[in-house]
């Protein structure tokens, strides 16, 4: 059976995002119309508003009614669901990038106190630890260290070391990602971050601290990544009715 096709806002929004990032927009610049627009994708005004609203929850647009949009920063920030934010494979071609992974080491041992808490584990439990490196179209932007309880570790184990995503791998097996909690700082590269990302030991990192849960609320990963500045950036939007929260690349 063939899937539902995307709403036609979608395809507007993501033409114009491209358009955006790719430089057609710069900073300030003004977009169509949208009755302009409207008539360019032969669809209705409503469905372009709904086009640049999503635009406006990405940070990519000004939010004024009755006058035409304003680019806001370029393609710079480039605001992504909390799906993206989990998965970096998906959260890179999303954005048009071919995301790489390189696993460097996968190691087994026994919880920590840190781990234990996190996974909601007994100190001393099973677990698996893995560590890896992330790139973008090539280029090394992240060191990811998880720490996985050992239901999840061993299939972790098993698969490719130059797999991009794991966690496509690990939703075929029936491994699901529903909730996490975030937590985002900095703090100085280690010996192991410089040599897999190209800098020096002592530089500032952007780290995102994530504990995922599946949908019965078990605990199915403890990671921190580690980002080179001027990679990525986050973004959090708050309103009274929903909250969200995503990755961008460049973002300022």
């Amino acid at each position: 059976m063939a899937g539902k096709a995307a709403p036609l806002y979608r395809k507007v929004a993501g033409d114009l995002r491209a358009a955006i990032t790719a430089g057609e927009y710069g900073s300030g610049a003004r977009l169509p119309a949208e009755d302009e627009l409207a008539r360019t994708y032969g669809v209705s005004r409503g469905t372009i508003r709904q086009a640049l609203g999503a635009l406006r929850t990405d940070g990519l647009v000004t939010s004024r009614r009755g006058a035409r949009r304003v680019v806001l920063g370029g393609g710079g920030a480039r605001l992504q669901s909390f799906e993206e934010l989990r998965s970096f494979a998906r959260w890179a071609r999303s954005q048009g990038e071919e995301p790489g992974g390189r696993t460097v080491a996968v190691d087994p041992g026994q919880a920590t106190e840190e781990e234990a808490y996190h996974l909601r584990l007994p100190v001393g439990e099973r677990i698996f630890r893995v560590l890896r490196v992330r790139t973008l179209s090539g280029v090394p932007v992240m060191v990811e260290r998880t720490t996985y309880p050992e239901r999840v570790g061993e299939l972790v184990a098993a698969m490719d070391p130059g797999l991009a995503s794991h966690a496509d791998e690990l939703e075929a097996h029936g491994v699901l990602f529903s909730d996490a909690l975030h937590t985002i700082d900095v703090v100085p590269a280690d010996a192991a971050d410089a040599e897999l990302l190209g800098c020096r030991a002592g530089d500032g990192l952007l780290r995102e601290r994530r504990r995922s849960t599946d949908p019965a609320g078990l605990p199915v990963e403890w990671s921190q990544d580690r980002y080179l500045p001027g990679t990525v950036a986050f973004t959090v939007r708050n309103s009274s009715g929903s909250r969200a929260m995503g990755r961008s690349l460049n973002g300022s």
